[in-house]
């Protein structure tokens, strides 16, 4: 982070009531003793994160799902969620739209921004809402992820995929889903969300997605979270598809476990041969940190570690308000990945300026061990 990176962010802070804890440091390790992680439970991954600070604190806005990448130039573009600050946290399901900024640095200040992609209204199955961006450069194509949805609620929402010869569009929408949910009485009948590609090296197309039964929402075990959110893997031969799903989905299920435990937010990358998934934890810990998961093959995954710790390890806050659920933990994992290596996370929490919700950034220091 240069000086004047951090000296935006420490002003940033200040105007939001937060305060930087530096990684590592004493408060870090007090938060952590006071959860009772176990040692064991904390990933080499964690211990790498240094914090940088919220960005994109749009006045008017809830920012949501910030997904990073660097352009030939070495301009840094992210793509992410926003809603009228008007319709609340809700606003994500019924009238999200997807925006592009630019920055000289990962920590910004971020300009130019504009609507990219916003629904299409009646007959589109992306007409209601455009959500959780997912960018990637894919055969010299920029392909864009994302999910919409047609009524306004989650039984319709679908991935998408739009494409573009630049980074500054235009971009080109999908008149079909990418992936539709899967049969009545599937795992996944009910949607198909929060995309994670990857292109394997054996050179097919891989689509890492969440999703979850009608039964379970409709009949759920826990109230206040319908479903059992689990992960499933879709395989293509071409980068359009189509996309077939893999025969022993899903392939992460926490289910059985009891107390409803699940993830969310799978981001999938590659670093030093190895796959990892980076997600949001839903009951192996807590509600509060990230998680994440190794694999050799990008298919049979580990025992979750903790990836990072809530939002209270890394920054001072205020006293929660009322109107923010969310607030306290980091939601939306995305890797910004720089010449085959993980350089950055963005994450997504409630607060910020505004006490919406804001992208907060972290740079990713590089594995000692390799």
């Amino acid at each position: 982070m240069t000086m004047q990176t951090r000296r935006h962010f420490i002003q940033q802070s200040l105007l939001a009531g937060g305060a930087l804890l530096v990684s590592g440091g004493p408060g870090l390790a007090a938060s952590i003793r006071d959860k009772n992680y176990r040692e064991q439970d904390i990933s080499a991954f964690s211990k790498r994160l240094k914090p940088m600070g919220r960005i994109l604190e749009l006045e008017g806005y809830y920012v949501w799902g910030c997904s990073p990448i660097v352009a030939p130039d070495g301009k840094f573009h992210v793509f992410f969620s926003r809603w009228n600050a008007g319709k609340g946290m809700g606003g994500w399901i019924n009238s999200s739209e997807i925006a592009h900024a630019v920055a000289d640095e990962a920590a910004g200040p971020y300009r130019n921004v504009e609507t990219i992609l916003a629904p299409r209204g009646e007959g589109f199955w992306d007409g209601t809402t455009c959500h959780n961006p997912h960018i990637q450069l894919v055969d010299g194509t920029y392909c864009l992820f994302y999910i919409g949805n047609s009524n306004r609620k989650t039984n319709t929402k679908r991935i998408g995929l739009a494409t573009a010869n630049s980074l500054n569009g235009p971009w080109k929408r999908p008149d079909k889903p990418l992936l539709e949910a899967g049969p009545e009485g599937a795992w996944d009948d009910h949607c198909t969300s929060n995309p994670s590609f990857l292109k394997h090296p054996n050179g097919q197309y891989w689509l890492y997605y969440k999703g979850w039964n009608n039964e379970e929402y409709e009949n759920p075990v826990d109230p206040a979270i319908r479903g059992n959110r689990k992960y499933g893997l879709a395989i293509a031969e071409q980068l359009e598809g189509p996309y077939v799903r893999y025969a022993e989905n899903p392939i992460i299920d926490y289910s059985a476990l009891g107390n409803n435990r699940q993830l969310e937010d799978g981001n999938v990358f590659r670093e030093n041969g190895k796959f990892y998934m980076l997600a949001r934890d839903m009951g192996r810990f807590d509600h509060e940190v990230g998680i994440i998961l190794e694999s050799d093959d990008g298919i049979h995954w580990s025992e979750p570690k903790i990836s990072y710790f809530g939002v209270s390890h890394y920054i001072n806050q205020p006293p929660k308000p009322k109107h923010l659920s969310k607030y306290g933990r980091f939601e939306r994992p995305q890797v910004l990945m720089q010449h085959g290596k993980p350089t950055h996370l963005f994450v997504t929490t409630q607060g910020g300026k505004y006490w919406t919700s804001t992208p907060f950034v972290f740079e990713i220091e590089a594995d000692a061990h390799k």
